[in-house]
């Protein structure tokens, strides 16, 4: 069922940014019991994040449309703070951030 909500949550984008919620690192942990009773925590890039009102709400909505999910319970943190280190690769690649290659890859 884990890979059934990441997938759901993929599809969620945070609108200022070309990238899912999932590869921006927002995600920082999904917990299910044998009930479908998800625990999720999530956070935003920044506390006063202009959709910090609605992307919780909307990452919630994808958790629920889940088949087996029986009930979601999200927890907003911003301990650890967000950082683009938490973001994917590909997620770096799509929003322009040049430190994608680690300088050791780069000296072989």
């Amino acid at each position: 069922m884990k890979d059934q909500i990441l997938a759901a949550l993929k599809k969620v984008y945070d609108p200022e940014m070309p990238v899912n919620i999932v590869e921006l690192g927002l995600i920082y942990g999904i917990e299910i019991d044998d009930a479908g009773q998800v625990v999720m925590r999530m956070t935003l890039t920044a506390p006063n994040c202009p959709v910090a009102g609605s992307l919780p709400a909307e990452a919630e909505r994808a958790v629920r449309s889940v088949p087996g999910v029986t009930d979601v319970k999200l927890e907003l943190t911003f301990d650890p703070p967000w950082t683009k280190d938490r973001m994917s690769e590909a997620a770096k690649l799509a929003c322009g951030i040049e430190d994608i290659i680690p300088i050791a890859r780069l000296r072989r």
